[in-house]
Parts: structure tokens; C-alpha cells; sequence
């Protein structure tokens, strides 16, 4: 009897030890995993030409990740979106904010030239832009004395910085627009 109670007792406290308990998984709502998420379904409504639901998207897309250098990306994403259905007085917000979140996409500043020049306010920004010593705006500079038909005086600007910041990640991107531009002329 003391023998069956002592063997119970031990057989009891074995499947304590060996029952390979653990605790339920917890979900946690990631907010930058679905801010990537809502940019994917808003491409996806751009590739079908639903434009409300993707510009929906992608605020929404904003709106869970903001200020991070993903942002910039949905923040393109949408003045691409404004562009292409008419809107460029919108797109220059979203190009604007892009280029001040992540400024070594050479895309951002060349969707922000090509604003410029829908909206008709190159030469006052040309003029805006040539008091500046800044190395970012001299790209936009650069850019936008090429789509103001001076291509000359844009491809060498941005040649020359090229020359003097050579180790920028921007920079390849800029030589490759350089070849692609003056394979033109």
C-alpha cells in the first residue's frame, strides 16, 4: 500500500517535470511589419488603377511608420500617385518630406524636378536654389536646370558634384542618370 502511494506520488511529480509545458505565444502588433504591408496593398490598388484606395493606403502605410527611412519610400509612393492623377500641387508635399527623411534616393529628387516643372515654378526655384551651398539642393538644382532645357549647365553641376563627393551612396546613382542624360545630346 505505501508502495503503490510512494510510486503515484513519484509518477505524479514525474509528469510534472516532463510534461514540456509552455506558455501560449503572445501576438504583438507590429506596427512598421503592417505600415509595410499597407504600401504592398496600395501598389498593388496602383497596378489595378484604383488611385483612391491606393493614396488611402499608403497614408495609412504613413500613418503606422512614421519619421523612419521606410516612410520616405510610402511617402513617394504617394506623390507618384498624386502626380499621375493630376495633382502635383499635393505630390510636391509628399516629395518634399521624402527627400527630408531619406536624401540619398536619387528618384525622390528627380519625382520633385519633374513636379517643379508641372506646377511651372522652375526658374523661381532655379533662383532659390543657386544661393544655396548645400550639396542636396545642388542636386535639385542640377535636375532642374535639365528639365528647364539648360542641360549643359545641369550635367555639369552635377558632374562636378560627383567629383567632389565620390563616396556619397547617391552618387553612382547620378553618374548612371549623367550617362543616360548626355547619351541624349
Amino acid at each position: 500500500m505505501i508502495l503503490k502511494k510512494v510510486f503515484i506520488i513519484l509518477l505524479l511529480s514525474c509528469t510534472v517535470f516532463c510534461s514540456a509545458y509552455r506558455k501560449p505565444d503572445k501576438y504583438t502588433i507590429q506596427a512598421e511589419k503592417n505600415a509595410f504591408y499597407h504600401n504592398n496593398v496600395g501598389l498593388n490598388y496602383l497596378k489595378d488603377r484604383i488611385y483612391y484606395a491606393a493614396i488611402q493606403e499608403f497614408k495609412i502605410a504613413i500613418s503606422l511608420s512614421p519619421n523612419t527611412q521606410a516612410t520616405a519610400i510610402f511617402k513617394n509612393n504617394l506623390g507618384e500617385t498624386y502626380t499621375f492623377i493630376g495633382y502635383p500641387d499635393m505630390a510636391r508635399v509628399c516629395f518634399e518630406d521624402a527627400i527630408k527623411l531619406y536624401g540619398l534616393n536619387f528618384k525622390y529628387y528627380q519625382n520633385l524636378a519633374e513636379c517643379y516643372k508641372n506646377l511651372g515654378i522652375i526658374n523661381s526655384k532655379i533662383k532659390e536654389y543657386e544661393t544655396s551651398e548645400k550639396y542636396y539642393e545642388k542636386i535639385i538644382l542640377g535636375l532642374l536646370y535639365i528639365q528647364n532645357n539648360n542641360k549643359h549647365k545641369g550635367i555639369i553641376l552635377l558632374d562636378e558634384l560627383c567629383n567632389q563627393e565620390p563616396d556619397l551612396l547617391i552618387t553612382p546613382a547620378i553618374r548612371q542618370y549623367l550617362k543616360e542624360i548626355t547619351s541624349t545630346l
